[in-house]
C-alpha cells in the first residue's frame, strides 16, 4: 500500500519537531520518494546517524508501505 507524501512528513515531524521537510515523489506511484531534511538534532552526528534518525522517525514504514527513499539531510546553515 502506497504511502502520501503528507504522511511521511509528519512521521518525520513527530520525531524531530524542528525539521525542514521537503519530499517529492520520483515516480508518482507513492512508494519511491526522495526526502530532504533539515534539522538542528543533525548536529555533530555522521550522516549515517542523521538517517537512521530519520529511518527510526518512519517506525518499520521503509521496504514495506514505503519502498524507496532517497534521503538527503543536514543541520542547518550556520
Amino acid at each position: 500500500m502506497p504511502m502520501d507524501a503528507g504522511d511521511i512528513e509528519q512521521m518525520i515531524k513527530e520525531t524531530i519537531p524542528d525539521a525542514k521537510v521537503t519530499i517529492q515523489d520520483l515516480r508518482g506511484d507513492g512508494d519511491h520518494y526522495a526526502a530532504h531534511v533539515v534539522s538542528s538534532a543533525f548536529k555533530g552526528l555522521s550522516r549515517v546517524q542523521q538517517h537512521q534518525m530519520v529511518y527510526k522517525a518512519l517506525r518499520g514504514k521503509m521496504g514495506d508501505d514505503l519502498h524507496a527513499l532517497a534521503l538527503q539531510t543536514a543541520p542547518p546553515a550556520e
